[in-house]
């Protein structure tokens, strides 16, 4: 009963979490100097340019904390946005503790992105 009862109790605070984290799009705005020719002068100008960045919202040190404690159940990659993937881990056991390493190893490194976008933030 109380195995249950505190399964049930992480899923509910993971799916509040979900629901209430957005994802961020912060714009990046860069300043260039650019010549502008008009007849024998040569003027400079600055160009202002606004490009959007996209990032999940996704921390990775979060990602990294998850599936140090609750990769072997999938969390971090529903976490990272790979739902399928998260339900087959769960389902596994964390590919019977190998995917759990191989994860844990590519949240590190890096190599393993939210499926939306890249980290905010970084290790």
């Amino acid at each position: 009963m109380k195995k249950s009862l505190t399964l049930y109790t992480f899923l509910f605070a993971f799916l509040a979490f979900s629901f209430t984290a957005k994802a961020s799009f912060p714009v990046k705005k860069t300043v260039e100097t650019v010549e502008i020719i008009k007849g024998d002068t040569v003027e400079k100008e600055q160009v202002t340019n606004y490009a959007t960045v996209a990032y999940s919202g996704k921390s990775q040190t979060t990602a990294l904390l998850l599936s140090i404690f609750l990769g072997g159940l999938g969390v971090d990659r529903f976490y990272l946005g790979y739902t399928l993937l998260g339900v087959l881990k769960l389902i596994t056991l964390g590919g019977f503790g190998i995917w759990y390493i191989i994860d844990l190893v590519m949240i590190i490194t890096g190599d393993l992105q939210p499926k939306n976008g890249s980290y905010s933030s970084t290790l």
